[in-house]
């Protein structure tokens, strides 16, 4: 099974008109990353500064790879100079059968 990863972040107020710009040369990276097989974002409809990125990754390993660079020096992102607060992050690579 793929795994799933919800990145959550909420940007500062005066950087929202700039969340597309920000975070397309961000991602840009994650999606060249190999395993990658494809990221949206999508806007909270009560919340403009809240935003989920949605990834999509081949294997839980390919995504650990990947968090593993970012946590380096070569890997930081400017991103979290807009950011208000700490961006969340939940990884999900299990189902449930629901026979549905």
């Amino acid at each position: 099974m793929p795994a799933i990863v919800h990145f959550e972040v909420q940007f500062k107020p005066e950087h929202v008109a700039d969340a597309a710009k920000y975070l397309a040369e961000t991602l840009a990276a994650t999606r060249a990353w190999p395993g990658n097989q494809g990221i949206e974002a999508l806007v909270d409809d009560a919340d403009p500064c809240h935003i989920l990125v949605v990834e999509t990754w081949a294997t839980t390993q390919d995504h650990d790879d990947y968090a593993a660079w970012r946590a380096t020096p070569e890997g930081r992102s400017a991103l979290h100079e807009v950011l208000a607060a700490q961006p969340s992050k939940q990884v999900y690579s299990t189902t449930l059968p629901l026979g549905l």
